[in-house]
């Protein structure tokens, strides 16, 4: 299975979603090179009936490993971490030790972050994986360590499930491993 190389969004590549709950929507900008890929991107949204505005950003290496995120919201709240070493820090607090096991991370207002573990791993069809995630939640901003399981079913096509088995989705990819629609919760436009 092979997706396009990082060098192949040198140009940008933009890539909007609708949220299937609420009135939300994201625009997305990926831009890439020998030395990774970047991903800008602004949300309107709203989750469990709070409503957001935000920009994020994340930086990754070639293998789409995260080096660092920012996420800043509208009223003001901002969270930026960065990796190091295998180590996640932040400007306020430091080393955090809770979170070094997390190579990738999830930010639950896009379903970009979903094409890190899917683009991160080498894939065969049957090939299951449970990986420990970065999560952060757009209602408080507050990132705690989650599992989440990824199979791939085709080389487009993967199925996603958190490990309490609450939610399962089958996400269709496009040649860039970006998702192209997230049942119930986007739908790419």
């Amino acid at each position: 299975m092979s997706f396009r190389p990082p060098a192949d969004l040198a140009d940008g590549r933009n890539v909007r979603w609708r949220a299937l709950e609420g009135d939300g929507l994201e625009h997305l900008t990926l831009r890439g090179g020998a030395n990774g890929l970047r991903a800008d991107a602004v949300l309107v949204g709203a989750r469990g009936g709070h409503r957001y505005g935000a920009t994020y950003r994340i930086d990754c290496d070639p293998g789409f490993t995260a080096r660092s995120f920012e996420i800043t919201a509208t009223d003001g709240r901002k969270l930026a971490m960065i990796r190091r070493d295998g180590a996640w820090h932040d400007n306020e607090r430091g080393h955090l030790p809770a979170f070094d096991a997390c190579v990738d991370i999830d930010l639950s207002a896009t379903p970009f972050t979903n094409t890190l573990p899917i683009r991160r791993c080498a894939w065969q069809p049957g090939q299951q994986r449970r990986i420990a995630m970065l999560f952060v939640p757009f209602d408080s901003f507050e990132p705690f360590v989650t599992e989440q399981i990824y199979t791939c079913l085709t080389p487009r096509l993967f199925r996603f499930e958190t490990v309490d088995g609450s939610f399962t989705a089958e996400l269709p990819v496009d040649e860039d491993g970006l998702v192209m629609d997230y049942p119930s919760l986007f739908q790419r436009l």
